[in-house]
């Protein structure tokens, strides 16, 4: 096991995926020295890849769209469970963050991991309606 290492390049990293590949056509028997290298290689390539291509976890209303999607639900749907299209608007397009009691209703509901859905996430901004132009 002299040969694994941290990765720090590219190269290392291509280099131990061919080293792990080798693993997954021939499952190494547990408890081997095989079967710990396969495993300190698992480890070094999760940690370059978490280093250099982290994927940030989807925020509420992104959860939300994809498990609709997923489970042919509509915004009436969520209307049902929070309560008013209203309000199932304005989280859906970021004008309002879910509350504590929503967040738990939704998980209750649809499934959804609590943590998830109180995520803090960036609201957009208000358009400002009924500002008048300058007379000319």
């Amino acid at each position: 096991m002299d040969d694994i290492h941290p990765l720090k390049t590219e190269a290392d990293y291509d280099t131990a995926l061919e080293k792990i590949e080798v693993y997954f056509e021939n499952e190494p028997d547990p408890g081997s020295p095989e079967a710990d290298r396969f495993d300190l290689l698992a480890l070094i390539i999760a940690d370059y890849e978490a280093k250099h291509w982290a994927i940030d976890a989807p925020d509420a209303p992104d959860l939300l769209r994809t498990r609709m999607e997923m489970k042919g639900l509509k915004q009436a749907d969520l209307a049902s469970v929070l309560g008013s299209k209203a309000r199932a608007s304005e989280i859906l397009n970021r004008r309002r963050h879910l509350t504590l009691s929503q967040a738990w209703k939704l998980h209750l509901a649809w499934h959804i991991p609590a943590d998830s859905l109180i995520r803090p996430y960036p609201l957009r901004r208000e358009k400002r309606r009924g500002t008048a132009s300058p007379a000319s």
